[in-house]
């Protein structure tokens, strides 16, 4: 958890942003995040979520270093262009004026995190996984060619964590090597044992290469990022900040990963997956690097060697399996 910063300062930022009566200003911090340092602000204006990046020393994956920059144009494009329940970016300052962080502030979704939520029904977990799968629908629809005028693959938001690749194959290849250099850079893996894995992608790299559109990808749907009213109805998807643009099969990986790909997902969703041996080829790799990006937060965020170790041997398991796949 983030440490929280003085009244003084979180009052200052946000009256640079919006302009309540100072005297109704009230912060109350959000637990549920880790990355960010999140509240909830009351003001005579109603009610905001205030969100602060960690500090750029606070140890980062390739893609998560100023990620909270591509959230503006993200959510004003689901907003113009879909129903998804999104927060509105009333503001934001990445200029580092009032603080040496990154922050932004939005309206207050209504609802709970899923993850908070013990008292729903079977029927009413359902509900809930039927409507994040007509969500998802719905975001999986915006590419890049149409949202962003390029055609381009990859993390494409304002932070720049890669060049934009002419292909998903291409901007697959480098978002696994520059992850494989976060996992070494932390200790997690020798540089041997991040080659074995550099190459493993090459040995696999052609079930890669088809067309593929350039789809919006959220990257994070967990039940702590699903927001859901006491019927188990969703009013709000959250934490667009890891955002990709991409195959739909990885964001389906992080869904298996996740628990929410269970039926009642795929049933909304509308479209079943691909079975094919490529598709499982693809799926295997496609959780490899959902799971290997738990080393460096691991150590870097949790001083947690032995957490990391697991998941290195997690790891290492997965990849051993690509050999039963085939």
């Amino acid at each position: 958890m983030p440490q929280p910063l003085h009244l003084e300062i979180l009052t200052e930022i946000v009256l640079s942003l919006i302009s309540p009566d100072p005297a109704s200003i009230r912060f109350t911090p959000i637990r549920t995040g880790r990355h960010n340092a999140s509240y909830w602000v009351n003001s005579s204006l109603g009610r905001f979520v205030l969100r602060i990046a960690p500090p750029d020393d606070a140890g980062f994956l390739f893609y998560e270093r100023h990620m909270i920059r591509q959230e503006p144009e993200l959510h004003a494009i689901i907003r113009a262009q879909t129903t998804i329940p999104v927060a509105e970016v009333v503001g934001y300052d990445f200029s580092r004026t009032y603080l040496d962080r990154d922050y932004l502030l939005m309206t207050c979704l209504p609802g709970t995190p899923l993850s908070d939520t013990n008292h729903l029904s079977p029927a009413q977990f359902q509900r809930a996984l039927r409507q994040v799968g007509q969500h998802l629908r719905q975001l999986h629809t915006l590419t890049a060619t149409e949202c962003l005028g390029i055609e381009a693959y990859g993390y494409l938001g304002a932070h720049q964590p890669m060049p934009p690749q002419p292909s998903w194959s291409a901007a697959f290849r480098v978002m696994w090597n520059k992850l494989l250099d976060d996992v070494t850079a932390c200790g997690s893996y020798t540089p041997q044992e991040a080659r074995l894995m550099r190459d493993l992608l090459d040995e696999y790299l052609a079930h890669f290469e088809r067309p593929v559109a350039p789809h919006l990808l959220h990257m994070d749907v967990w039940s702590q990022n699903i927001l859901i009213d006491e019927e188990g109805n969703v009013t709000g998807l959250v934490d667009f900040d890891r955002a990709l643009w991409g195959d739909v099969e990885i964001e389906f990986a992080v869904l298996d990963y996740c628990g929410i790909s269970q039926s009642p997902f795929w049933e909304a969703y509308g479209t079943g997956r691909d079975e094919s041996l490529s598709a499982m080829i693809r799926r295997q790799f496609y959780l490899l690097y959902e799971v290997q990006k738990y080393m460096p937060i691991r150590i870097w965020r949790r001083n947690n060697p032995a957490s990391a170790a697991r998941y290195k041997q997690h790891s290492f398991a997965l990849a051993a399996q690509l050999a039963q796949i085939t």
